[in-house]
């Protein structure tokens, strides 16, 4: 599904991203690649453009005198991460994000961990309202690379189905 290309003109091909609602399977697990180490800059700036002031997140200083001895990664910055590694294979088709639940935090993260993250399929419907598309519900969860699961969380999207009058103007 993800990745496939498609011929748009003589010896001309677009690469399309992304599952059409038909395209999900209640129980399916798949994988997003490539992992994203974060850097300590990818933590500095993310706390600075969400204003997130908390020196724990900055000031080396200070978090080494805390539980965990160094900086800890914002955890929102995690959470965007985790999502953004799985756009391109469960939501690139989607209309729209309906909400995040059950979001987790079992493990630290800290600048130089590597993120993995999966996404299982939980639940899907038509839509009852909207009939070229779909609810689709996930969850998705983030390993680090000593593959201890850091952050989890479900998420519940509207996805186009094939056909939707979308597709034309996305370029889809």
């Amino acid at each position: 599904m993800a990745g496939e290309s498609v011929q748009v003109g003589d010896k001309r091909y677009r690469e399309r991203f992304g599952r059409y609602f038909e395209d999900f399977e209640v129980g399916a697990t798949y994988e997003h690649r490539p992992g994203r180490t974060l850097s300590e800059s990818d933590n500095t700036w993310f706390a600075l453009l969400t204003m997130n002031t908390h020196p724990i997140h900055f000031d080396a200083e200070y978090a080494k005198h805390s539980e965990f001895g160094r900086p800890l990664v914002v955890s929102t910055l995690t959470l965007a991460v985790l999502v953004g590694m799985s756009v391109s294979d469960t939501s690139q088709k989607a209309i729209a994000n309906l909400g995040w639940d059950k979001i987790r935090l079992p493990k630290p993260v800290f600048a130089g961990d590597t993120l993995y993250a999966e996404s299982t399929v939980l639940s899907k419907r038509e839509s009852k309202s909207r009939p070229d598309q779909g609810i689709v519900t996930i969850k998705t969860l983030g390993r680090n690379q000593r593959q201890e699961i850091v952050c989890e969380f479900e998420r519940a999207m509207l996805v186009m189905r094939r056909g939707n009058p979308l597709e034309e103007h996305a370029g889809y």
